[in-house]
C-alpha cells in the first residue's frame, strides 16, 4: 500500500482491476485505492503474474503488501497471510487519478473473510462503469447492477441517488421509508473531516475579525477582463489573487503553529473550498502570489471540474497554507468556518450584496461582501490578523494595485 498523501496512513482497496491469477504488463492499472483524501488507482512497474493478497473492501496499512507481481502460482486472498513471506516481487506502483468522490466505508478490518463481496457483473477494466465509491458500495449492498443504470454525475458518472433510485424502482432492496430513520455511515472522507473539525474546534483557539468589502472596483475591473480573454476571472479568482498577496505580506498568516515552533511556508499555496456530493474537497492553487488573473482563472476552473467530476489526485490536495471558502453563491451574508489545521486562518466570504453606506457625507448604494477572517490566536495576534485583512480589503477596493 503506497502513502499517496502527506497524512495517508492506510488505504482502502475499493475495486481490483484486473483478477488474481492474472497476467499483467507494466503500466497497466491494477486497482483502485481509496486514500484519506482522494480514490487514486494505480500501475504496476513490473511485469508479470498477479497474486492479490487483500481483498476488495479491505482497510490496509502503509508499507503492508496487498499483491505481489513474479512468476508461480497465484496465492488466494483468504491465505494471504501465511503466503506473504513467500512473494516474490512486491508490487511497485504510481498513483494515476481516478476520482476524488467519497468512498467505501473504511470500517472494515483488513481481513479478507470480513470485505464486501464484489458486485456481481461488475464491466473489467476496459469497459468499467464510471461510478462514485459510494455509488458501487451502495450498489454491492442493494443487489444493483451498475452496468444497467444511466450516470446523472459529472460524464455520465453513477452517484448515489442513481443507484437509491434504482433499488426503489424493482432492485432487491426498497428505498428507506420516511417513517424509519435511515442511518447512514461515513465515508472515509467523511470520517476524516469529522475528525479534523472536531480536533482543530477542540485545539485551536481561534478568533474571529470582520470586515465589510465595497466591491464596485472588482466588479468592474471583472467586466472588463472578461470581454478581453476568456475565461474571465471569477470574483473567487479575484479574491484568491487578493488574499495571496496580502499572506506575501504577513508571514505568520501563511505560517502554521507546529509543536513550540512557527512554520513560516516560502510558498504561498491557496486552497478553495469545492462542495461535492457527499463530501467537501479543496484543491489547491499552488504560488497564487506569483500567478496572473488569467492563470489563477484557468487552473481554479480546471481543479473545480476534476474535483466535482471525482478526478482530483492526492497532489491536488496537498500543501495548502491557507484557505478560502466561499458561500456567497448560496446566498449567504456572513459566516465564520474552522480553520484547517495546522494552517493558521480560513477567510469565509459572504454574498455581494448593494448595501446603503456613507460616502462624502451622503448616502449611497455600494456593492459590499462581507468577509470574515478565523485565525489561530497561537500564531496570529489580534494586531497581526486585523492588518493581514485590512490589507486584503485595501487589494480588493483598489483592484489596480494587484496587477500594478
Amino acid at each position: 500500500m503506497p502513502r499517496l498523501s502527506d497524512s495517508m496512513t492506510e488505504g482502502t482497496i475499493v475495486r481490483w482491476l484486473k483478477a488474481d491469477g492474472d497476467e499483467v504488463s507494466r503500466g497497466e492499472e491494477l486497482v483502485e485505492v481509496e486514500t484519506d483524501k482522494a480514490t487514486v488507482g494505480y500501475e504496476a512497474e513490473d511485469a508479470g503474474t498477479l497474486s492479490i493478497r487483500q481483498p476488495e473492501g479491505a482497510v490496509v496499512a502503509v508499507g503492508a503488501v496487498i499483491a505481489v507481481i513474479g512468476a508461480g502460482t497465484p496465492v488466494a486472498a483468504a491465505d494471504a497471510p501465511a503466503a506473504a513471506a513467500d512473494a516474490p516481487v512486491a508490487v511497485s506502483a504510481a498513483p494515476v487519478a481516478v476520482s476524488a468522490a467519497p468512498g467505501a466505508v473504511s470500517a472494515a478490518p483488513p481481513a479478507a473473510a470480513s470485505a464486501p463481496p464484489a458486485v456481481a457483473g461488475a464491466p473489467g477494466a476496459a469497459g468499467r462503469v464510471k461510478a462514485s465509491p459510494l455509488a458501487r458500495r451502495l450498489a454491492r449492498d442493494l443487489g444493483v447492477e451498475l452496468s444497467a443504470l444511466s450516470g446523472s454525475g459529472p460524464h455520465g458518472r453513477v452517484v448515489k441517488s442513481d443507484v437509491m433510485a434504482a433499488a426503489a424502482n424493482g432492485g432487491a432492496a426498497a428505498e428507506p421509508s420516511p417513517s424509519h430513520e435511515e442511518v447512514q455511515e461515513l465515508t472515509r472522507t467523511q470520517s476524516l473531516i469529522a475528525r479534523r473539525m472536531a480536533e482543530s474546534r477542540g485545539t485551536v483557539p481561534e478568533f474571529a475579525l470582520e470586515v465589510e468589502v465595497d466591491m464596485g472596483g472588482v466588479l468592474e475591473m471583472r467586466r472588463e477582463l472578461t470581454a478581453l480573454a476568456e475565461p474571465g476571472p471569477s470574483l473567487n479568482d479575484i479574491i484568491v489573487k487578493a488574499c495571496a498577496l496580502a499572506l506575501r505580506r504577513h508571514p505568520r498568516a501563511n505560517g502554521s503553529f507546529s509543536g513550540e515552533r512557527f512554520v513560516l511556508h516560502p510558498r504561498v499555496n491557496v486552497a478553495v473550498a469545492v462542495a461535492v456530493e457527499g463530501s467537501l474537497l479543496t484543491p489547491v492553487i499552488r504560488d497564487a502570489d506569483a500567478r496572473s488573473l488569467g492563470e489563477i482563472a484557468r487552473d481554479s476552473r480546471g481543479l473545480i471540474q476534476r474535483a466535482r467530476a471525482g478526478e482530483l489526485t492526492p497532489a491536488e490536495l496537498d500543501g495548502a497554507t491557507f484557505t478560502i471558502s466561499n458561500l456567497g453563491m448560496f446566498g449567504i451574508d456572513r459566516f465564520e468556518g474552522i480553520i484547517n489545521a495546522p494552517q493558521a486562518a480560513i477567510l469565509c466570504v459572504g454574498a455581494v450584496r448593494d448595501r446603503p453606506v456613507a460616502r462624502d457625507g451622503e448616502v449611497v448604494i455600494r456593492p459590499i461582501a462581507s468577509m470574515t477572517l478565523a485565525a489561530d490566536h497561537r500564531i496570529l495576534y489580534g494586531a497581526d490578523a486585523a492588518a493581514f485583512l485590512v490589507d486584503v480589503q485595501g487589494f480588493l477596493e483598489h483592484p489596480l494595485r494587484m496587477v500594478a
